[in-house]
């Protein structure tokens, strides 16, 4: 018959009695987190599971997929559908006239990079006239001096990135579909009859005033939301000329007789912007007499 040991509480463990060397020694065994102590011999034995390293995947994209057609399947019922119509499709030209001054000399323009950005495109409702403004971003790659000579000339090739603002006007003439006009707000007042009995000077007993109620005010307010014209980007082309300022050659130095530097740079743009202006309507699609467009693979011969 096995005893059941007594946990002793103000220990805070179940003692046990071992010989080591001929000695009596109280053994217990603690449990704290993941670990069980053995205060006897010192073992320290781990629970912690051991964790692997996490999934891993290998494996590449194959050269070709292959697909085969599905079948279609439209509406031929008809509907009514809210899509962009245009309204206009046109080409502005915008002229820009600039100085750009870099942050130190150059001698030379390598490169000029240019991106044209618009951030306004607007119509006049009601009228014909868009207002247009944007920047060109200009990557400007320039050579600097490090060391020359007489017959040679070395440095570094830097770069400085500007924003050149523009903005015009033009007015637009409409070979798509003349815009939906915006529909005002309306407001509208009405009052109610109030009938009341009079006193006063010169009016009998039998006499009652009836009129508006001016105690009260009273409205009907109608807003629409319109839509409004917006545009989308076709295409741009960009002429330019661009001219160094102010070239000076220093003194001290020993280079080639054609090498001046610079700081300054006046350039000339004309930007040729082709946009179209679309505004959201609702459209009619008349029914068909389509049904499902077959695959081709189910045609028998």
């Amino acid at each position: 018959m096995s005893m059941k040991k007594q946990y002793d509480f103000e220990k805070g463990y179940y003692p046990t009695n071992d010989y080591y060397g001929g000695k009596q020694y109280e053994k217990s065994m603690y449990y704290g987190g993941n670990n069980a102590v053995d205060s006897a011999n010192a073992e320290i034995t781990s629970l912690k599971h051991y964790k692997p390293n996490c999934a891993k995947v290998t494996g590449g994209t194959i050269g070709d997929c292959v697909s085969t057609p599905a079948p279609i399947t439209p509406l031929t019922t008809g509907a009514v559908a809210k899509v962009p119509v245009v309204l206009a499709e046109l080409t502005v030209q915008v002229n820009v006239n600039s100085i750009i001054d870099l942050p130190e000399y150059a001698w030379e323009i390598k490169d000029i990079k240019k991106h044209l950005k618009v951030t306004q495109c607007l119509l006049i409702q009601d009228t014909n006239v868009l207002f247009i403004k944007g920047f060109v971003r200009k990557n400007i790659q320039y050579a600097t001096r490090t060391c020359s000579s007489s017959q040679s000339f070395c440095g570094d090739i830097k770069h400085c990135t500007v924003d050149v603002p523009w903005s015009c006007t033009t007015p637009v003439f409409f070979n798509g579909i003349a815009p939906l006009g915006p529909i005002p707000r309306t407001s509208v007042e009405f009052e109610y009859l109030k009938q009341q009995k009079i006193h006063g000077h010169g009016f009998a007993e039998k006499d009652h005033l009836m009129s508006g109620d001016l105690s009260e005010f009273n409205q009907i307010s109608t807003e629409y939301f319109n839509e409004l014209p917006f545009c989308e980007l076709i295409s741009s082309r960009i002429v330019e000329f661009d001219e160094q300022l102010c070239r000076t050659r220093p003194d001290g130095y020993k280079m080639p007789f054609e090498e001046k530097q610079f700081k300054s740079i006046e350039e000339k743009m004309v930007i040729f912007l082709t946009l179209k202006i679309l505004q959201n309507r609702q459209v009619a699609i008349p029914p068909t007499g389509m049904g499902v467009i077959p695959d081709k693979h189910c045609y028998q011969e």
